[in-house]
């Protein structure tokens, strides 16, 4: 059975959604916040939540920042059906959408449900899920969860360099979740492999003229 364009890209969301939604509810009814969890030097599970955006960013208001999120996944969805079925779009391109979605979507449903669904305890106790008491928030004023950390490398500046000197460094320092990982994967492949897509309208249409040229030569 041949597998369509357009339930590739379904399963694509849904299954990101899917694992980043699991691992979040795991770690936050596991883990008291800034509870860390080694895996390797260079891995850990180290809880966070943030306002914001991708990889713990802030941008004004949170209700604000909320609906932008929604309109931007709505818009990616129906590009999506848009172009599911058109040729010159690479199966690539549209996995790359797909991703890009399913990540902004992973942290939308974090700010939309959260505050509701979750109490907010103080460490070392864990999160309950459903609490009886009421949730920590409001609908739609949720907070992300983060939990993936790379602390690769690390070093302290030397003294006489000035601003950082004696500052500790760590790379990468970041703390995420699939769900940024997911989009920030989309839009660096989308970019470095599929940026030829952009200009789909553009080079159709002039295939369609060349086309046009070849049926009816000039005289």
């Amino acid at each position: 059975m041949k597998i369509t364009r357009g339930w590739l890209a379904a399963i694509v969301i849904v299954c990101v959604i899917l694992l980043d939604q699991l691992l979040k509810i795991w770690v936050k009814t596991n883990f008291f916040y800034g509870e860390e969890f080694v895996i390797a030097e260079w891995f850990r599970l180290y809880f966070i939540e943030n306002n914001g955006m991708a990889f713990g960013m802030e941008f004004g208001s949170k209700l604000l920042l909320t609906w932008f999120r929604l309109i931007a996944v709505a818009l990616f969805i129906y590009y999506i059906y848009r172009i599911k079925d058109k040729a010159f779009f690479q199966t690539g391109y549209l996995v790359c959408i797909s991703l890009i979605t399913a990540g902004a979507l992973g942290n939308v449903i974090d700010c939309v449900f959260y505050g509701v669904i979750f109490d907010n305890p103080v460490p070392p106790f864990t999160a309950t899920l459903f609490p009886e008491s009421g949730g920590y928030g409001a609908w739609f004023h949720g907070r992300v969860v983060d939990m993936l950390y790379f602390p690769l490398v690390e070093w302290n500046w030397p003294e006489w360099i000035p601003y950082i000197g004696g500052d500790h460094f760590i790379f990468f320092q970041p703390i995420f979740n699939l769900a940024d990982a997911a989009l920030s994967v989309g839009v660096i492949v989308l970019i470095l492999f599929y940026s030829k897509n952009f200009y789909a309208k553009e080079v159709e249409e002039e295939d369609k003229d060349d086309a046009q040229i070849m049926r009816f030569p000039k005289k």
